[in-house]
């Protein structure tokens, strides 16, 4: 992990240390401390033993490798380095989450943690390449490396052509690819697979001024982040966005006994939920199921009437189209919604 200093953040963070500092008579929420390395990253999202346990309300400070394991640093390297595709940070456990309830992650601030980020086209992989979902006669292209100088005070990230005399600059969005919680029925799925537990979403959503619901499936959620990209294009379509460390701060909750069953979405103007499957057809269908059932539960409007208005006013996101699972994100504007259900 390269130490660079990350605007935002005071306390000092400790390798393998997990610090909290107790709640103040004013009641401000409990802040934990965690400091990931290369050591303790998992590749899967599943029942591990957790790395710190989080109150409902605590707020959680630490950080994540790249999508590489921070193996990729200097012209030359190659993903030959990479010991295995987007490490995790965590699992944390949320104490009195159980099966049917709801984890809340409110994201306070994700900021970028390296001054360069790294984007690649890797053999098999990416919207517009052979792949083992659709093989083609043709050969795969081959495997190429672009970096990223990134300007923190500017805040944005420099695109080198590497074909022709070309640059320009990209402005940064800082979010995280992966945030999942472990799955149902004891599976373990892939740090790769967005599905409804989460996962590699890649949803640029999962950033400062957004708040993500997952179903919780196991005592704890158990919650796992990574993948962090300092910008990424809609359908991350040659596979990666620009890859780059990040630090995190985000604050959990539980909703007690109510279930859902996808991600879900939610900032000051839209309401968005998360349909990841394959063909894309349904990874769309499933979205807007999610969408019309959340509008008809929370906002008290009848299936139809929302499946009408959906018709009328609704956006939609293609989030990404490399991943085992593409994933769609469905949102309506608050201004189209009656007020919630108290």
């Amino acid at each position: 992990m390269r130490n660079v200093s990350c605007l935002g953040f005071s306390a000092f963070l400790v390798v393998g240390v997990v610090t909290a500092q107790a709640q103040s008579k004013s009641a401000e929420p409990r802040v934990v401390r965690y400091h990931t390395t290369m050591a303790d990253v998992k590749y899967v999202y599943g029942v591990a033993s957790p790395v710190a346990r989080l109150m409902p309300g605590d707020i959680l400070e630490t950080n994540t490798v790249d999508a590489f394991g921070n193996a990729i640093q200097r012209s030359g390297d190659t993903l030959s380095l990479v010991k295995g595709d987007n490490p995790l940070t965590g699992p944390f456990y949320i104490e009195g989450a159980e099966h049917g309830d709801t984890l809340v992650v409110k994201f306070l601030d994700v900021q970028v943690d390296s001054k360069q980020g790294v984007g690649a086209f890797a053999p098999g992989f990416g919207a517009l390449n052979t792949t083992f979902y659709t093989p083609m006669l043709n050969p795969p292209l081959l495997e190429r490396i672009w970096f990223y100088p990134v300007d923190t005070v500017r805040n944005v990230a420099k695109f080198e052509a590497m074909d022709s005399k070309f640059s320009l600059d990209i402005p940064l969005h800082p979010f995280l690819g992966c945030i999942g919680v472990a799955p149902t029925s004891g599976e373990a799925r892939s740090s790769i697979v967005p599905a409804e537990n989460g996962g590699n979403m890649d949803a640029p959503e999962a950033s400062a001024g957004h708040t993500l619901y997952l179903p919780v499936n196991v005592p704890g959620a158990l919650l796992y982040m990574g993948d962090g990209h300092a910008a990424m294009g809609d359908g991350e379509v040659a596979g990666t966005g620009i890859e780059i460390p990040m630090r995190v701060r985000l604050q959990v909750n539980v909703i007690k006994g109510k279930a859902i069953r996808w991600p879900r979405f939610e900032n000051e103007e839209y309401i968005m939920a998360v349909g990841a499957y394959r063909p894309l057809d349904d990874a769309l269908r499933i979205a807007f199921t999610e969408l019309v059932g959340w509008m008809h539960t929370d906002y008290q409007i009848s299936e139809l009437d929302a499946y009408e208005l959906l018709s009328k006013v609704a956006r939609i996101h293609l989030v990404e189209m490399v991943d085992p699972n593409y994933v769609v994100m469905a949102q309506i504007h608050k201004r189209f919604l009656p007020p919630p259900r108290k």
